[in-house]
């Protein structure tokens, strides 16, 4: 079962700028940090360093979206 590439700098396209100056003027930015290593992680199963169950990458894609949804939150809270 692989993971496919979702990184932040590509998605959500729209809100690239956003996520930007989030990252700028948030000294602790929960969403970003764990999204970014739920996505190296990401890396090393399509690169098949990792060879995890499918239960864990199941695990890790459930993870993915939850963080993408509450940086979603945060961009629509910022931007209201």
């Amino acid at each position: 079962m692989p993971i496919e590439e979702h990184d932040l700098t590509h998605e959500p396209p729209d809100h690239t700028d956003a996520i930007h100056e989030l990252k700028m003027t948030k000294a602790h930015f929960p969403p970003f940090e764990g999204y970014h290593e739920v996505h190296k992680e990401a890396h090393r199963i399509r690169e098949n360093i990792e060879t995890p169950s499918d239960n864990y990458i199941r695990e890790c894609k459930t993870k993915r979206l939850t963080l993408k949804e509450e940086l979603l939150q945060m961009i629509l809270t910022k931007s209201a």
